[in-house]
């Protein structure tokens, strides 16, 4: 922007929603890490009895995983300290102990340890305690997890990708098996999962029944937090802490760490930066996106293993290195966005935008210096699926992802997409591949320049998981710009919408890097884990 040029209205409405979100994450810096940790001290005699214990409601949780560092994560139910145990051996001898933050109610008892120095390609087990502050005495049961560290020679590497979870009213139903995918997804025994987004659905509320189609009752469990849609910090927060009541998340989460991007329902459907809701919507007395995403982005960083940047603290684009197989690129598609529109803007400005400049730009910097054979690109929406903006509050003929649905040159958001082809082409970087969710059902798509509108690109692949508990959807159209060849689509033509976690209509991927080979297997599997789809990527020399 020029000097002398006044931002606009846009503009100024999303500085100042970042820089709301980044006082919000500041705070969450703050309230739980200590300048320095310290080693744990012998404990006095211990209080057995759980009333007057601290508990760990969501068990624990790893993520952010790169080299030699990860995050270990929990919560408990009044204001303690953490205290970590951790070592190279289920058994924990010789086991490091530390002191952690303190859990308080400014991040909802919430806390992580951000650990370095750990054996590279070795699993590491951890337990986590919670000592109450006022009586030191009362030490909560360990909870016990584990995580398997980048590096090793000649380890393959496996990773699951899915999104999409508790959305539609579809919640927790303990008779149908809870969120059973992830139960599906651990037998996998992935090194980390890609959560793409929808990690709740603050927008919509979940009922204790829901009638289906054959009569029959599904059973929800229900929650205060869940009854109605999120506007306060608290109503975002017990979204994020419902999903950790199902058992199968609390056991997947201990054993495999996270990547978490968010996409649109952590606040709102379909939502922007400066958006006001209009008053066909009903539900919201908060009728400010800003205020409702800020309050989203806190609980969203609050209950998740996410390294904040205290230099940067509300951002979620990162990359993680997983040594000279496979680097990991998560997006942020929400944050820095125009408004929802007809996307056919002729040139790249602000209304065209879905990455942002600085992010375009580091995406690109980051895939140049990549030296990883495989680079993958975590986009919490995926490239040519057509997802139009249904709210009530908005115009027919407006769209929410990247494409546009005129299957013609690029234009508006898609001409951010055209210039990370052509750059990866340019510079010749090898063996990317998407992976993406959102829309609901599973896909693999090949792009080949042969059948696309704008030819300046290398092909590549791009896989849609998804979801993980949520209602199915789908097919979506398919905008045809980039050439998109569509291998696999795990949902009918014509199926009735929105169809129940009982349809089993639910999906994740599979990756799968050979160390050897170096070759790239992706696989596509439903609930229970049945592989519906696999292809093999042989790497570029």
């Amino acid at each position: 922007m020029s000097k002398d040029r006044k931002p606009n209205k846009s503009e100024l409405k999303r500085r100042q929603f970042l820089c709301n979100a980044s006082a919000s994450a500041a705070a969450i810096i703050a309230a739980t890490c200590p300048p320095k940790l310290v080693r744990a001290q012998t404990a006095p005699a211990l209080i057995t009895s759980d009333k007057l214990r601290p508990q760990l409601p969501c068990g624990v949780m790893s993520g952010d995983i790169t080299r030699d560092k990860a995050i270990i994560w929990s919560r408990t139910d009044r204001p303690a300290r953490m205290l970590l145990e951790y070592a190279n051996n289920e058994a924990f001898k010789n086991a490091t102990s530390i002191n952690g933050p303190l859990a308080v109610p400014g991040t909802d008892y919430t806390a992580r340890i951000d650990l370095s120095g750990l054996p590279a390609g070795q699993r590491t087990f951890y337990r986590v305690r919670f000592q109450d502050l006022q009586n030191p005495s009362a030490v909560s049961e360990a909870v016990q997890g584990s995580l398997l560290l980048p590096g090793g020679k000649e380890r393959d590497i496996t990773f699951a990708f899915s999104g999409d979870e508790a959305g539609q009213g579809w919640g927790i139903n303990e008779a149908f098996g809870g969120y059973r995918i992830y139960e599906s997804m651990r037998r996998f025994q992935p090194d980390f999962f890609i959560h793409s987004g929808d990690q709740i659905y603050a927008d919509g509320p979940i009922q204790a029944q829901v009638k289906l189609d054959d009569g029959s009752l599904w059973n929800n469990l229900t929650t205060p937090a869940k009854s109605k849609v999120a506007e306060t910090l608290d109503d975002y927060r017990g979204n994020f802490a419902y999903n950790f009541l199902d058992a199968n998340k609390r056991r997947f989460a201990a054993e495999v760490p996270f990547l978490v991007q968010w996409d649109d329902h952590e606040v709102r459907n379909n939502w922007y930066p400066g958006q006001q809701i209009g008053e066909a919507e009903k539900r919201y007395q908060q009728r400010d996106l800003n205020t409702l995403a800020t309050n989203a982005r806190r609980a969203m960083f609050e209950y998740n293993p996410y390294r904040i940047d205290q230099h940067d603290p509300d951002r979620i684009y990162r990359m993680f290195s997983y040594g000279p197989l496979l680097e990991v690129f998560m997006l942020d598609e929400r944050s820095y966005r125009g408004k929802n529109s007809p996307n056919l803007q002729t040139t790249l400005n602000e209304d065209a935008a879905f990455l942002g400049k600085p992010q375009l730009q580091w995406l690109k910097q980051a895939l140049l210096r990549s030296h990883s054979t495989w680079k993958v690109i975590a986009s919490d929406m995926p490239i040519s699926i057509v997802v139009p903006d249904l709210n009530p509050d908005v115009p027919k003929g407006t769209y929410e992802a990247w494409a546009n649905g005129d299957n013609g040159k690029p234009l508006g958001r898609e001409l951010e997409i055209a210039e990370i082809l052509k750059f990866i082409k340019q510079h010749n970087i090898k063996n990317v591949v998407w992976v993406t969710a959102d829309v609901h059902y599973a896909a693999a798509t090949y792009y080949t320049p042969e059948k696309a509108k704008f030819t300046d690109f290398k092909p590549f692949w791009e896989f849609v998981g998804g979801p993980l508990n949520a209602g199915t959807f789908g097919p979506n159209e398919v905008d045809q710009t980039f050439g998109p060849d569509v291998k696999y689509v795990s949902v009918p033509q014509g199926m009735k919408q929105n169809r129940s976690p009982a349809e089993l209509l639910q999906f994740f991927g599979i990756a799968k890097i050979d160390a050897k080979t170096k070759a790239m297997t992706v696989s596509i599997h439903d609930i229970d884990g049945k592989s519906l789809y696999k292809v093999d990527i042989n790497p570029e020399a």
